[in-house]
């Protein structure tokens, strides 16, 4: 039975990955780190279903800042694959907090890569989730692993520290060691703060009248946007292949985050036009279909929120990075041919997937 050993288990990323190593027969470790809330809420309904998997899945407390605790629990466990998911992941946050971002997204997979050389696991082969943030203002259209970096945020460049240290150490040392430079890929357990899922819980809030308002930032901002579980088999395949290298996982279509907007809202019944350019740009209702969506307006007493003419969208330059990324769209060809792994999830499907499943969490919460 193959070990995996996985940080970030509670990020989407991690919830996933673990449901398909588990299904693969694996015995999955997680490093979670100490808080005094539990954080786990992703991966509860595993965790709490621990003796139907015949006692395969582990969690443990962990932190990528702390060397002397990756040593020991590389050597405790024994994993035969490693699969680093954990960091402070937000883009704009990083831009506040630079230095931690650093120590965890950089460092962090040093230490990791240190861990494994010190303790003599050779045979481990480790996959690092790096970014399409690392190419930020594009060289090339679309990117792919030959595409030359330039990264635009505390984020990205600590992400590209990430990037090339696995490489220096798969050539100087042998470790087989992988970097997944995955465009963005989202799901119903996106973390909140991230403009997709703000999207979609925001527009479910506005239907049943909890929240008057979405507010965002660059609505011309484009992206690459694939289906998470997806992305997730593909981070498998990648530590399958036969030697270790670097992969792009993307879907090859790129779409603004005003259509995301506009699909969010049109899968709930409920079509926007726009007025206004930049910081200035507003959404307003054009007008609400009861028919398009009955699961939605059959829930009569929830969806009474919004008129046609309402205001429902707006920007503010404070959700602006200050140095912006207009424009990411990834070709995977290079995935497709040597690991047989392509997106298979369309844009609109996706949208409407994180639609439904968010107007079901408010109408069921009721906020």
């Amino acid at each position: 039975m193959k070990r995996a050993l996985i940080t970030g288990i509670t990020g989407q990323d991690g919830s996933y990955l673990t449901e398909i190593l588990l299904d693969k027969g694996y015995e999955v470790h997680g490093v979670i780190r100490r808080s005094s809330s539990f954080n786990t809420k992703r991966i509860d309904h595993l965790y709490n279903q621990e003796e139907l998997l015949d006692h395969r899945f582990f969690l443990h407390y962990g932190d990528l800042v702390d060397t002397s605790n990756l040593n020991r629990l590389l050597e405790k466990i024994e994993p035969d694959e490693i699969y680093n998911l954990a960091a402070q992941s937000h883009v704009k946050v990083s831009f506040e907090i630079p230095d931690y971002t650093a120590q965890v997204d950089a460092l962090g997979t040093l230490r990791f890569l240190d861990a494994i050389r010190e303790t003599g696991l050779k045979s481990t082969k480790f996959y690092q989730a790096s970014t399409s943030e690392l190419y930020g203002k594009v060289q090339e259209v679309p990117q792919t692993e030959k595409t030359p970096f330039y990264p635009r945020s505390p984020y990205a460049v600590a992400k590209l520290y990430g990037y090339w240290i696995i490489v220096n150490y798969r050539e100087a040392y042998n470790i087989y060691a992988s970097n997944g430079i995955l465009f963005n890929h989202e799901s119903p357990r996106r973390g909140e703060t991230f403009v997709t899922r703000k999207i979609t819980r925001a527009a479910s809030r506005i239907l049943i009248g909890t929240q008057d308002k979405l507010v965002l930032g660059n609505l011309s901002a484009k992206r690459d946007w694939g289906y998470a579980p997806e992305y997730c088999e593909g981070m498998w395949q990648i530590l399958q292949h036969d030697k270790a290298d670097d992969f792009v996982l993307a879907t090859g279509e790129t779409h603004t985050v005003r259509e995301f907007v506009q699909h969010t809202f049109s899968k709930l019944g409920v079509e926007l036009e726009w007025k206004g350019e930049g910081a200035k740009e507003t959404g307003i209702v054009k007008s609400i279909d009861l028919e398009r969506n009955k699961k939605v307006f059959a829930k009569k007493d929830l969806v009474n929120g919004i008129t046609v003419g309402d205001t429902v969208v707006e920007v503010s330059p404070n959700y602006y990075r200050p140095t912006e990324v207009e424009l990411l769209i990834g070709d995977s060809s290079k995935a497709e041919k040597e690991l047989g792994w392509k997106a298979k999830t369309k844009f609109e499907d996706l949208v409407g997937i994180m639609a439904d499943a968010d107007f079901d969490l408010v109408a069921r919460k009721g906020y």
